[in-house]
C-alpha cells in the first residue's frame, strides 16, 4: 500500500459486523494524520444480497458510542471492489477462505480485523446475528479493541505525507 485508498471490511451478509467495523474504523482514522484519515472504509459481504437493511441491534450498539449506521444497506463483495482495495479485512477465517476461493487472483492484502492484536487468543469476531443487544455490544467492543493494532499496522503500510 503506497497511496491511501480503500479498505474493505467483510462479513457474511453485510448487515451486522462489517458495517459496525467499517464505521468504527472510519471514526478512528478520522483522528489520525494524513494519509490515514483520507482512507475510505467500505463494507461488503461474502454472501450478501444487495440492499438489505442493517440489523437494528447493530444500529443500537453503535448509537451507544455516538455513531449512526442506520442508513447502511448491504452489498455483496465483488472482484472489482477487491481489485481496487488497499486492504481487505474479514471477520473470520471462513471469510478469508471464501474470499481466497472467489477472488481471481486471491488478494495478498487480505487479513482478519483482529489479526494484528499482539496477544494470543481468538482473532476471529463471531456473528451476533439474531442475538440480544448485549451480544452486539460485545462484538462492537471486540472491534474497538482491535483498532489500535490495526492502525499501527496501517502506519507501517502507508508512509506519512511530508
Amino acid at each position: 500500500m503506497t497511496e491511501p485508498g480503500t479498505i474493505i471490511v467483510v462479513c457474511t451478509a453485510n448487515i451486522c459486523r462489517s458495517p459496525m467495523a467499517a464505521a468504527l474504523l472510519q471514526h478512528a482514522l478520522a483522528a489520525q494524520p494524513e494519509p490515514l484519515r483520507s482512507l475510505k472504509i467500505i463494507s461488503a459481504g461474502v454472501a450478501a444480497r444487495d440492499g438489505d437493511p442493517v440489523s437494528a441491534n447493530s444500529v443500537l450498539a453503535l448509537k451507544k458510542v455516538g455513531l449512526d449506521i442506520a442508513k447502511h444497506t448491504s452489498r455483496p463483495l465483488t472482484q472489482k471492489m477487491m481489485d481496487g482495495a488497499s486492504l481487505i479485512l474479514g471477520m473470520t477465517e471462513s471469510h478469508r477462505a471464501m474470499i481466497q476461493l472467489q477472488a481471481e487472483p486471491p488478494p495478498k492484502n487480505l487479513f482478519l480485523f483482529r489479526e494484528f492484536m499482539p496477544q494470543r487468543g481468538d482473532k476471529q469476531i463471531g456473528d451476533p446475528y439474531g442475538g440480544p443487544l448485549r451480544l452486539y455490544e460485545s462484538t462492537r467492543d471486540e472491534m474497538v479493541e482491535a483498532i489500535p493494532s490495526l492502525i499501527k499496522f496501517l502506519k507501517t503500510q502507508i508512509p506519512p505525507r511530508t
